[in-house]
């Protein structure tokens, strides 16, 4: 699978998530929701002009009114820093979620206009009640060949208790994976700080790379 193909999916994963009430997520088993969520998903891509045009500032408001109350983000930045999220304080801990979170956004918005007409099955879940942790596994299907996407969740207590998600696989890659590698490199070389600068400036550049050219 090639680059633009997995960010084609990835993106279609970045909003797999949204519109559900609070209410609900507690009582709800792992693949009952996703099933749910992906449903109001892609009825909202299939449906709001502005997601489809890759506005980048509706799919933040998106995410922020939609889809964080599902996610665990901070777990998900926090592995996808790996060790040095422990030397992080917590004043570098939220500049890492919020350029991380915008790093997402930006890089899949652009191809969010690819995410029309797509059907998806959620296949059985494989767990006992116990379990604190799930996998849900489902496939998207719509041009070309059908494409694996899956889900980890963890069951979360307390206020805003269930589950929540902290990873995503596409076609075997896991989108914190992805990120883990390069995050390393660059605090090794130059630090927490450095890697704050550079999630800084990736944003930039591609922030300024999807402003539409003058003239």
């Amino acid at each position: 699978m090639n680059r633009r193909t997995l960010t084609r999916w990835l993106a279609v994963a970045a909003l797999t998530f949204p519109v559900a009430w609070p209410t609900w997520a507690a009582d709800e088993a792992p693949d009952a929701l996703i099933d749910r969520l992906t449903k109001e998903a892609l009825d909202t891509i299939a449906n709001d002009k502005a997601v489809q045009a890759g506005d980048v500032g509706r799919i933040i408001a998106l995410m922020d009114e939609k889809v964080m109350p599902y996610l665990n983000f901070q777990r998900m930045t926090a592995s996808a820093v790996g060790p040095g999220w422990r030397q992080a304080t917590p004043e570098q801990r939220t500049r890492l979620e919020g350029e991380f979170k915008t790093l997402l956004v930006r890089t899949y918005a652009g191809a969010m206009s690819q995410a029309k007409n797509l059907s998806f099955q959620v296949k059985p879940l494989r767990s006992a009640p116990e379990d604190k942790e799930v996998i849900v596994r489902t496939v998207i299907t719509g041009r070309g060949d059908p494409v694996q996407l899956d889900y980890r969740l963890e069951k979360t207590p307390g206020v805003g208790a269930g589950w929540k998600i902290f990873n995503m696989n596409v076609l075997g890659v896991w989108l914190v994976d992805t990120y883990r590698s390069q995050f390393a490199q660059e605090i090794n070389a130059k630090g927490v700080d450095g890697l704050i600068a550079k999630l800084v400036e990736m944003n930039k550049n591609n922030a300024a790379a999807a402003k539409p050219a003058k003239g």
